[in-house]
């Protein structure tokens, strides 16, 4: 029963601690497997995460998500902006953290307006920019910050590959959101959010500009851990059991997994010629099974062509609800919507994915025939 409740809470990480397991009837555990392990992308996660479990606490997203939706407004915006809520904070705070935020806030909104019929098509349109937007920045999801440290990007080669698409997306966002009926509501909410703990905040803010300056390189990773620990320690103790500890381990199985198919010839050269064939197709599609993260780091391993994996890796993360754990995380808080509908949901979501994975695959492809 426990390892049954193990899987259901963390499905990748038990997956991809299996795959690790296998992957040592192939290379036996030895000295080597030190060298697998990337402990920059690691260091970077922890503070960013630790950082933004913060920023959760100090209620500083509720207090801005109040400031834009508060007084009249039109149905029209106010969809709007909670769509681009998740798309920009997503660059940030990552794609999981925002919908997490943002859809629950966006259910008590319709609710409180008298529109919980919007509800499913909302929170559809939030998961799409929610994984959208964190693809516009090397912070925004796991995947491109393992990227852009593993092929030592610099921000000029990430963002001239990213920001067109993120153009493509946030446009497609706006004329989506904008769609449907149209009329004036008020909206007032019965307990106004406050700032919890500013001086926290001022403390949390000097370590998210710490954190940029290491993932830009500007800090060294050790001296980043150092302080962030320190900090921590000194003054916010509690943000350390809310760093999610199960996705660093996933990463390290996937580190051990990649690193032992690498040392086998034959598999080496099998995942070598596929990603030679079309590195965005099949990292793409290698990520409709296993999610665009474990794909990334698999995969990274057996090409140089950092700009396949970027765009396969965050494309990739449209398409079915594990392409991305940030849709498992979107669903799961619809269904606590009053009146969800699983069947209905699943259908628009796919047939949203499906549109926008091909409007984005099409992008894709002639900006990089440019």
């Amino acid at each position: 029963m426990k390892i049954a409740s193990l899987f259901q809470k963390e499905p990748v990480l038990c997956i991809s601690a299996l795959c690790a397991l296998a992957s040592m009837l192939l290379t036996p555990p030895s000295a080597v497997y030190a060298s697998y392990i990337d402990f920059r992308v690691l260091i970077l996660l922890f503070g960013l995460m630790a950082v933004v479990a913060g920023f959760q606490d100090c209620g500083l997203f509720e207090l801005l998500a109040q400031r834009m939706l508060s007084g009249r407004h039109r149905m029209r915006a106010i969809t709007l902006m909670l769509v681009l809520l998740p798309f920009f904070s997503s660059m940030l705070v990552t794609n999981d953290v925002a919908l997490l935020t943002f859809v629950p806030f966006a259910i008590l909104v319709l609710g409180m307006v008298g529109r919980t019929e919007r509800i499913l098509w909302v929170v559809v349109l939030q998961t799409l920019a929610a994984n959208l937007g964190s693809m516009a920045t090397p912070v925004g999801n796991p995947q491109n910050l393992y990227l852009y440290n593993s092929f030592s990007l610099s921000a000029g080669d990430f963002f001239g590959v990213i920001l067109p698409l993120a153009a493509v997306s946030l446009a497609a966002l706006i004329l989506c959101a904008l769609w449907g009926k149209d009329e004036t509501l008020e909206v007032h909410f019965p307990e106004p959010a406050k700032l919890r703990r500013p001086k926290r905040l001022v403390l949390l803010c000097v370590l998210f500009l710490l954190c940029l300056l290491c993932v830009f390189r500007v800090i060294h990773e050790w001296a980043l851990l150092a302080v962030v620990l320190v900090a921590l320690l000194l003054a916010g103790r509690d943000l350390l059991p809310r760093v999610d500890y199960g996705l660093l381990l996933t990463f390290v199985c996937f580190f051990v997994f990649s690193g032992n198919l690498g040392q086998n010839e034959t598999l080496r050269q099998v995942l070598t010629q596929a990603l030679a064939w079309n590195t965005a197709l099949v990292s793409g599609l290698v990520s409709q099974v296993i999610s665009n993260v474990p794909a990334a780091v698999l995969l990274s391993g057996f090409t140089q062509d950092w700009r396949g994996l970027l765009v396969g890796t965050d494309v990739g993360g449209l398409g079915t609800p594990v392409a991305s754990l940030a849709s498992l995380i979107a669903l799961r808080l619809y269904m606590k919507a009053p009146g969800a509908q699983l069947g209905r949901y699943l259908k628009v979501f796919t047939l949203a994915n499906l549109a926008s994975l091909l409007l984005l695959g099409a992008a894709a492809a002639l900006f990089a025939a440019i």
